[in-house]
This record gives structure tokens, C-alpha cells and sequence, in this order.
């Protein structure tokens, strides 16, 4: 007897999904993953639009005449630009918002100490990884679906753990949303939307290897218990599970997902 293939192990049918700075890295994954689970997914990007009309094409090739993704520029720095990303998404796919996924972050490649940091690179990491994070919250509260199946999930970094020098502004950036989050989930009660943040470790992405010599990459690898640096596809995993209904019961957490890497 053949065997039956195989169905994803939850479903997010019928749910539209937002997710920013996917056009590449672990936004990317988590975009083409959200869509292999069933939902609508808006591809969010800044700058690489390019980038961003090839996810959605995969992600459309197997969904027959109805696209399943649609590609939108905003910055989520700017609060009118997040307003009009819930307005393209309510409108392209004819419902509510359900899930956001915030996932689009910037670093600084120079790694500088905090004494060496420029004022203007402080303000430009928070201004997307934090006020970003803020706006995108800010909308979704008011907007996602009510009464089961809303998910507010937010990147944040495994560095708000292991306190690395040379990477304060961006990990102060992620710090910050974390705690705003628990927050957050405290004020959507009786919402029946949860919102969590996921915590990465060392990602093999664009963004991991800018700046870092192949002896800075070895030496990380090596902290690893799995003796490898995580792939998108670990994350966006945890991204499925926590945006799902199996993932209800999760709520106001930070889960860092990194693979036991030792500081």
C-alpha cells in the first residue's frame, strides 16, 4: 500500500499573515513557511524588491489561480506606511488580519563598542528594530482578528542572554522588545490574541556573516552542541507552532530558540 503523504502537523488555513523583512534570511523562511501551512501571507520588504517578488513567486507557483502572497514595500519605522501594510493585506485577501510576524531588524556590521557607537547608528537600530517593533504591535492590537487564532510574534535576538561586547545598540534594541511584549500580552486579555517573541542564536543568514571573519564563524560554531549554526528552517518552525492553534496557550514569552548554544 502506498503511503499517504504526508499533511503539515497543524494547519493555519484561511489565516492572513503579515510578516516584515521577509524578502530574505529568516523572514524569508518564515514567510514560504506560514504559506506551506495554509495561510495568506503579505511579503513585506524596505529595500530589495527584487528579492521579495521571487518569495512570493514560490510561494504562488503551487497555489493555482489564487495568490497565496502578495508583495508590499513599507518601512515599519514610519506609522503611516505600517497602517497602509494591515490595509493591503485586509484588502488583498478580502479579511482580518491574523498573525504578524515582525521579523525585519538591522545591525550594525562594525560590531563598535558602546563608547564607540555613533549617536546616529544608536537612533538607526532603534528606529526599526525597536520603534518598528512598537508600530507593528501598536497596529496589530487594534487590528488583528479577535476571539482565537490572532498571533503577535516578534524576532528578537539570543544576544539579550549572552551579552556579547561589541553588539550593545542592537542588543538594548532587542531587550527592549522583549519586554514590551510581556506587556503586551497582559494588555490584549480577553482579546484572544497571544504575543511572544522569538529569540534566535547564530543564524548562517546575510545578516549573521556581515562583518564576522571565518575565525569569529569557526569559533561560534564551536560553542555549538550541534556543532553547526542554526538554519532559517529552525526558525520558522517555532514561528508555525507558536502562530497555530497548538500554540494557544503560549503567551507572553520569550523563546529562544538557539540550539543550547553556550555563551
Amino acid at each position: 500500500m502506498a503511503a499517504a503523504a504526508s499533511s503539515p502537523p497543524y494547519s493555519l488555513a484561511g489565516r492572513v499573515a503579515i510578516v516584515t523583512g521577509s524578502s530574505r534570511g529568516i523572514g524569508r523562511a518564515i514567510a514560504i513557511h506560514l504559506a506551506q501551512l495554509g495561510a495568506k501571507v503579505v511579503i513585506n520588504y524596505t529595500t530589495r524588491s527584487t528579492e521579495a517578488d521571487q518569495v512570493a513567486a514560490e510561494i504562488n507557483s503551487s497555489a493555482g489561480s489564487t495568490p497565496l502572497a502578495v508583495v508590499f514595500r513599507a518601512d515599519i519605522s514610519d506609522s503611516s506606511q505600517v497602517e497602509s501594510l494591515f490595509n493591503v493585506a485586509e484588502k488583498s485577501f478580502n479579511s482580518p488580519v491574523h498573525i504578524l510576524v515582525n521579523s525585519a531588524g538591522i545591525v550594525d556590521p562594525n560590531y563598535p563598542t558602546i563608547a564607540n557607537t555613533p549617536v546616529e547608528d544608536f537612533d538607526r537600530i532603534f528606529r526599526v528594530n525597536t520603534r518598528g517593533s512598537f508600530l507593528c504591535c501598536k497596529e496589530a492590537a487594534k487590528r488583528l482578528k479577535r476571539g482565537g487564532g490572532g498571533r503577535i510574534i516578534l524576532l528578537t535576538s539570543s544576544l539579550t542572554e549572552a551579552l556579547i561586547p561589541g553588539q550593545g545598540a542592537y542588543t538594548a534594541s532587542k531587550a527592549a522588545v522583549e519586554t514590551m511584549v510581556k506587556i503586551l500580552a497582559k494588555e490584549l486579555k480577553g482579546s484572544g490574541i497571544t504575543a511572544n517573541c522569538v529569540s534566535p542564536g547564530p543564524v548562517a543568514t546575510e545578516m549573521f556573516f556581515s562583518g564576522k571573519s571565518e575565525e569569529t564563524v569557526r569559533s561560534i560554531i564551536e560553542r555549538s552542541p550541534f556543532g553547526r549554526l542554526g538554519e532559517t528552517r529552525d526558525i520558522a518552525s517555532v514561528v508555525g507552532f507558536l502562530a497555530s492553534d497548538g500554540g494557544e496557550w503560549i503567551n507572553g514569552q520569550v523563546i529562544v530558540a538557539n540550539g543550547a548554544f553556550l555563551k
